[in-house]
């Protein structure tokens, strides 16, 4: 919903959702939900991980950082709910805009390459060498919140990637003409990590494992005004977010080996007993 003029900003025309919206939402969301179980962790200020969001600050601006997962499963939308509650096209000047008004923010530095990986790249990251946030985040004083998620090889796997796809003649010569009448993805990082050829993937899919969150500490860049000129500093706060998101990764994919209703076949038990609505338990972290 925007405000009605002859002229429209993404950014400072955008109208919250009304509250039947919301409620639509979250019932056009409903069976996904009960399908996948996600669960959602944040941590503390004292490093304890706790289920829940608590550890989410409550007040902005806040830049949330992250990976994708395969085709963006993590950001499953229906009805154009992205849009609905203020999903806006990735620009440095959107991104500026929505942090002036001290408003929260989700990035994926990783983009395309990450959605679209390769087999064997679940997971990884595939992020410019270039501080494409940090200078921006200590500009407004944003506080950094690093997360992780995983589970989507738990409900797809990669039959066809794009390395089969481009030894395939019809294929190769259709992604190419796709490719060049859309304008040039992030051309700014070089090599393999930078290829990001849009194209679709075949996938297969898999008995609906679950989807885990973790959002990890709070980096806070209030007061440090050093970052806009120290190149230095700002890589190494740029390259321990990345470390952070890649720790996150590594504790979930860890962690959900312990998770007794990981199996769809004990949720599905569990909420038989006690009911649609009940919070299915998981892992102790």
């Amino acid at each position: 919903m925007y405000r009605q003029g002859k002229k429209r900003d993404i950014v400072t025309d955008f109208l919250p959702p009304t509250f039947a919206e919301f409620k639509k939402s979250t019932e056009d969301f409903k069976q996904l939900n009960e399908l996948l179980s996600p669960v959602m962790l944040s941590t503390l200020e004292t490093g304890k991980i706790v289920r829940g969001l608590t550890g989410i600050p409550d007040k902005g601006p806040i830049l949330f950082v992250g990976h994708h997962q395969l085709l963006g499963i993590e950001e499953l939308s229906l009805f154009d709910v992205v849009s609905v509650y203020g999903g806006v096209p990735v620009s440095p000047i959107n991104m500026y805009k929505l942090l002036e008004k001290n408003e929260s923010v989700l990035l994926y530095p990783g983009g395309a390459r990450e959605v679209l990986h390769r087999k064997g790249e679940g997971y990884r990251c595939f992020w410019s060498d270039k501080q494409e946030f940090i200078r921006m985040a200590a500009r407004f004083g944003v506080t950094i919140i690093p997360f992780g998620c995983v589970g989507e090889d738990d409900i797809l796997e990669i039959a066809i990637d794009y390395n089969d796809q481009k030894n395939i003649p019809y294929l190769r010569d259709w992604i190419k003409s796709f490719n060049a009448d859309l304008p040039s993805v992030r051309d700014t990082v070089i090599g393999e990590d930078g290829n990001q050829v849009l194209h679709l993937p075949v996938v297969l899919p898999k008995i609906p494992g679950r989807l885990y969150f973790l959002f990890g500490k709070p980096i806070e860049t209030k007061g440090m005004d050093n970052l806009l000129m120290d190149k230095k500093l700002a890589n190494d706060l740029y390259l321990h977010t990345k470390s952070e998101v890649g720790n996150l990764v590594s504790y979930l994919k860890r962690k959900r080996e312990e998770d007794p209703y990981r199996s769809i076949m004990r949720r599905t038990l569990y909420r038989a007993i006690l009911g649609a609505s009940a919070q299915v338990p998981t892992f102790k972290p």
